[in-house]
Formats: C-alpha cells, structure tokens, sequence
C-alpha cells in the first residue's frame, strides 16, 4: 500500500497543476469562477471507452435539447440524451472497480475535476474507475425527481454484469459522489432497492447496491439555507410538496442496508455548508451504520482532488485507506 499512495501523491501533485479549478460562489447566486480543464484532460476524457448506459431510448422520455450558454465551459456536460460511462483501465488492476459520479448542482456534470482527475488518482492504485454522465433532471425529463437515480442504479448494475470483461471483482465495487453527485450517491446507497424503471436486460437482476460510498461535500437537506437551492430546483422542480421533498432526502432513508460511508467536507464551504454531512452523519449512526468523516477547516467547495498546499488534498488517500480497510473487514 505505501507504494500506492507514493504513486496517487506523485498524481495528484501533478494532476493539481494543470487541473481544473471550481469553485461555486455562496447560495443566492448562480455566477461561476472556473477555468476550463486542460487539453491533456480533455484528450482523456474524449479517448475513454464509452458504454452506453441504456440500450435504447432511456425511461421516462421527454427529453428537450436545451439552448447552449454562452458561457458554456466544455467540461461541462449539458444536454444528456444518451447517458454513459467513461471506462479509465489502470496498468496494474487490482480487482475493484469505482463510480465517480461528478457534481454540477443538477444543471451539468462537471467531467473533469471531479471525473478525469479522480479517475487518474485511482487507477494509478489499480482500480478500475468508471465516470457517470447522468441524465439532468432539468432537461425536459418525465418524473425528472427519479431520473439521475435511475441512471445511477443502472450504472452499478452495468458494471457488475460486465465485470469479467474487465477483469473485476462484482463484489468490489465502490463509488463516490460529489456536491449534486454526492446527493445522488448518497439517494443511491439509500434508494438501491427502489423500483424506478422496467428491466431492460439480464444486468437489472442484479445488485445497484455498492459496497461501500464516498459522499464528497455532498448536497443532503433541500431546505432553504442547509441544502444547494439550485439543486433542489433542478431535480425537484418549482415548489415541490413536503412529500416529493422528503422522497429525495437521503438522510431520511437509511437503512440497516445502506453501505459503509465516507465522507469529506469543508467547514468553510459557501455553496454547500456542511451541515449536510453533518445531517447525513447523524442519519447513519442513528441507524447503526459504519460512517467515517473528515472535516476540514478550509477548502471551500468543487475542488475535486484539492489543491496540494491545502489540507482537504488528503482526502483522496484517506478514501483509499478507508477501502482498504472495508477490504479487510470483509475477509
């Protein structure tokens, strides 16, 4: 193991001068300070392997192309017909494969920060990593609220039905969620057994529950002040009901199922406080299940892998470590 976390630290302080850097300003304003990711990420990113998440037209239908920004940034993804998975394969596997499911409050999944560079951190200690671009709820979807979970589900199951294509364990699977991708991932390890959409294939009979989730400055709570406003919109839409707000409360539905969980927040973070960790802390020692937590001073919020000089950088080696210790538990 000391050998891996030479090789993600070597990574990381690479990746960290070229990456992308995000940051969401404090609720109440939709403006952006972002960078657009590098070329030598973007190349990745367009070289990966794509699988198709749904044979066909996906469920719910009714999607709508919506009107480029001009401000589009590319590593952006806006306009999700198709959902997929972006393969990244390590030179020496290790068995385990992880979803990384980017943020992007609902309104884009941001590919780079949050999906190339943790893809390059964790294939350089042999997982297998497949990034998610889910539908957006705000797209024009039918039942818009069950959308990104239906693609989440699907994810899992897609890549446990593919797991000897790809030399992985189905059993060893893990994922990771940031901002809106964490409130997905977490609506995941929750929902995993919600029925939202009609089998397809041999892959929906089995298991969307992963083994274990990381929940990276997640969006919990949808209430005014606590939760992302934007996010809420996005998935639930104008003045949703007590009921549809509750239904996609993450913290409101652990159970003795849900997975052990992970995760890291900024004490500083002005898009998503972190009493949504907090909440969703409580939720599961409530409930009796594993959760681990790292709070940082500072570190405000979309940054990804995190800057070297900043303290929340460690976090990707403190998840590694948290695996290998799941690892353990289990033999």
């Amino acid at each position: 193991m000391a050998l891996g976390r030479e090789n993600v630290i070597s990574g990381i302080v690479r990746i960290a001068l070229v990456s992308l850097v995000l940051m969401l300003v404090p609720l109440g304003s939709s403006a952006l300070r972002a960078q657009g990711a590098p070329p030598e990420t973007m190349a990745r990113w367009s070289t990966a392997e794509v699988i198709p998440l749904w044979p066909g037209t996906p469920p719910n239908g009714g999607f709508v192309k919506q009107a480029e920004r001009p401000d589009a940034i590319p590593n952006f993804i806006t306009n999700v017909a198709m959902p997929e998975l972006r393969v990244f394969r390590p030179a020496q596997p290790n068995g385990r494969s992880l979803l990384s499911i980017p943020g992007g409050a609902y309104r884009f999944v941001s590919i780079a920060n949050e999906g190339v560079d943790v893809a390059e951190a964790m294939t350089a200690m042999g997982y297998t990593v497949f990034v998610l671009v889910y539908r957006l709820p705000g797209e024009g979807w039918q039942g818009r609220e069950d959308v990104p979970l239906q693609d989440a589900q699907r994810s899992v199951r897609l890549i446990r039905a593919q797991a000897a294509k790809y030399g992985l364990d189905p059993d060893k699977l893990y994922a990771v969620g940031f901002s809106a991708g964490g409130h997905l991932g977490a609506s995941l390890a929750t929902g995993f057994e919600e029925h939202l959409y009609t089998p397809v294939d041999g892959a929906d009979r089995l298991s969307a529950r992963p083994k274990g989730m990381g929940l990276i400055y997640p969006v919990i709570s949808h209430a005014p002040g606590v939760g992302h406003a934007e996010s809420t919109r996005l998935l639930l839409g104008e003045n949703p009901s007590t009921q549809a707000i509750a239904r996609r409360s993450p913290a409101l539905h652990v159970s003795p199922g849900t997975p052990p969980v992970f995760i890291m927040h900024a004490m500083d973070d002005p898009a998503v406080p972190v009493e949504n960790s907090l909440l969703m802390i409580d939720a599961l020692r409530a409930a009796k299940r594993p959760v681990e937590a790292h709070l940082f001073e500072e570190g405000g919020h979309g940054f990804g892998l995190g800057a070297v000089d900043m303290p929340v950088s460690n976090w990707i080696g403190l998840f590694a470590d948290w695996i290998e210790r799941q690892e353990r538990k289990a033999n």
